[in-house]
């Protein structure tokens, strides 16, 4: 790695951190209701919200009052992408007329956009509509992302209360992440993004000549569109000349600003943010990787002032990001180091400038050139590491080992910054297997922020933990048996294995980015996906919330000299090392049989 290079992760680096304090010094502000200023302005228009709404926002809710809530408002979102999607050819704002999206595939998307998620098996510019991707997917990247917000203040009102029944109010948390985070930042950025040249119009589509005619040969068709045969009985072949490209457009700057922030990550065309239109040059490509993991990071911040030592919020962000830099340097140097076997294919032209995959020049396979290696790869990083799935490269054209770090990234639960809110409340959860493993150690019942922590919660921390490993291994073993799953699978051995893991992985731990040699937009992975969205969305929202609901009933214990401490390195170490080693003992075998099996194969020549 040169020292440009170099110079690109630690300005990156740098810029977050620097966000982090005042970022989550506002939005602990806005979540303990003080004046943060802009809610001077914008507090009638809240209240109106909750009026119109029926909702009392001095209201307190038990947490299973919180859950059901949630669980309510959720189904019911997913409901609305649904019909959105199955009615838009007979709404407005669909200037290309497109049709209504089947079933199966309507309802994926519908679980991926709730679940913030955002897996997408379709290609958005020849898919959805102008209205669908506005109503309904903006919207849902909103609100799903509101959502893991508020479920993460819920938790921390349990470590920080005292002697309570409640844990808050569901809608009052969820809209005050909207009105006075989510918005204000997407507003923002979006204005920035149409400076870098980012479309936001409704226009429709636009037909431009191209510099260059292409001709291509291609089989001639029959009215019924059968092959036309000759007197042989042999395909007539006819020669086509496209002299003009169809570009398509529409708002999809407002929808880029908030599927970055909110850690959503679906994009707006099918090639997402590899997309001209979506992620234009350098800086926009960099302020989108910020963007990725802005809230994230500052949550830290907030969790720490929320319970009045902001320590612990250093803590947590510090083991995040000492996982995130190990790992990036791992993508980076696999990926600059390139194909060993297409350098021994290439040696007779070792003086060429313009060699492709070996490693004179690194691996630039399914990389813009515009973003070059480095960029490619601290995106794939950061965007596995948070939950966002956007891509501005072709993960299923990196190295084995490139490739295996964005998957094992989202196989270690997403929590290393992880998704707004669900990233923080995952840590939070291996916080407390952390706290408990060590009060095996020295014989004394575990404690984490003055709170005992007992077998009610280390249940709930089990399923939490257990719930993603059992959706991706148990999906990954009937996708590779069942005659539906193998049938989507475009390529053979190690790296066909590889893309069926990578997109179970990616599913069951709600990220949505894919390896793409993968044939998904089917009944078979469109049903089974969903359904591992789903659960694994809200059937880890559900425990993480009776956790805080147990932990906001018990009283804080005063530290005393068993106490174990969780704001020095050492627990940082400890946190680490819990999150490494169930992440390495859940799936190290499944890698072994895709990526790690490719990279030995690479490496020996074959």
């Amino acid at each position: 790695m040169g020292v440009q290079e170099f110079l690109q992760i630690v300005v990156y680096l740098v810029i977050l951190l620097l966000a982090v304090r005042p970022l989550g010094a506002y939005m602990a502000r806005v979540y303990m209701n003080q004046s943060i200023g802009l809610n001077r302005w914008s507090a009638k228009f809240e209240a109106m919200l909750y009026r119109l709404s029926g909702i009392d926002p001095a209201l307190e809710m038990r947490w299973t009052q919180y859950a059901i809530s949630l669980l309510v408002f959720n189904f019911l979102g997913l409901l609305v992408v649904l019909a959105l999607q199955s009615l838009q050819n007979h709404l407005f704002l669909n200037p290309q007329n497109l049709p209504a999206v089947k079933l199966d595939s309507a309802f994926n998307t519908a679980a991926s956009f709730v679940s913030n998620t955002n897996w997408q098996g379709y290609a958005g510019e020849t898919t959805m509509s102008y209205l669908t991707q506005m109503l309904g997917l903006t919207v849902q990247n909103f609100l799903s992302a509101a959502t893991g917000m508020a479920v993460l203040v819920a938790l921390v009102r349990g470590f920080s209360s005292r002697n309570l029944e409640t844990i808050g109010n569901f809608w009052v948390d969820m809209t005050r992440s909207t009105l006075y985070i989510l918005l204000p930042l997407s507003l923002i950025f979006s204005i920035v993004l149409i400076g870098q040249g980012v479309v936001q119009t409704f226009n429709p589509y636009k037909e431009v000549p191209l510099m260059e005619a292409i001709s291509y040969s291609q089989d001639q068709l029959g009215a019924d569109g059968n092959k036309v045969l000759d007197t042989e009985g042999k395909p007539i072949a006819e020669t086509i000349e496209v002299k003009n490209q169809t570009l398509a457009l529409g708002p999809a700057a407002s929808q880029i600003a908030i599927k970055q922030l909110g850690t959503n990550g679906g994009g707006f065309f099918n090639a997402n943010s590899a997309h001209p239109f979506e992620n234009p040059t350098p800086l926009a490509n960099f302020l989108e990787m910020l963007a990725i993991l802005l809230i994230p990071a500052a949550s830290c911040y907030t969790f720490g002032k929320m319970i009045g030592d902001t320590r612990q919020g250093w803590v947590i962000l510090a083991a995040m990001t000492l996982v995130l830099v190990t790992l990036l340097a791992v993508t980076v140097v696999a990926e600059q180091n390139g194909n060993p076997l297409l350098a021994s294919l290439n040696i007779d032209q070792a003086n060429s400038t313009d060699q492709v995959g070996g490693n004179m020049e690194g691996n630039m396979e399914g990389k813009e050139t515009r973003f070059g290696i480095v960029n490619s790869a601290l995106w794939a990083v950061v965007t596995t590491a948070a939950s966002n799935g956007s891509v501005n490269a072709m993960h299923d054209s990196f190295t084995p080992l490139g490739g295996m770090i964005p998957m094992w990234l989202m196989q270690l639960g997403e929590v290393i910054f992880g998704g707004v809110g669900s990233g923080l409340y995952g840590m939070l959860i291996f916080a407390i297997v952390a706290v408990f493993i060590a009060g095996l150690m020295i014989g004394r019942t575990p404690e984490y922020l003055g709170k005992k922590i007992e077998a009610f919660e280390m249940k709930m921390a089990a399923l939490i933990i257990l719930i993603p490993p059992l959706l991706v291994l148990g999906g990954t073993a009937i996708a590779v048996m069942a005659d539906a799953g193998k049938a989507g699978m475009l390529n053979p051995g190690a790296h066909g294995f590889s893309e069926v893991l990578y997109a179970l992985s990616s599913a069951s731990n709600n990220n949505g980015s894919a390896f793409a040699g993968l044939s998904a937009n089917t009944p078979f992975y469109n049903w089974m996906l969903a359904i591992g969205m789903l659960v694994a969305r809200f059937g880890l929202i559900v425990p993480v919330l009776a956790i805080a609901g147990s932990l906001a009933e018990k009283k804080i214990v005063p530290v005393g000299l068993g106490t174990l401490p969780t704001h020095t390195p050492l627990f940082m170490l400890l946190l680490i090392m819990v999150v490494l080693m169930v992440g390495a003992l859940t799936f190290i075998p499944a890698l072994a049989l895709g990526p790690i099996a490719e990279h030995l194969q690479m490496t020996l020549g074959h």
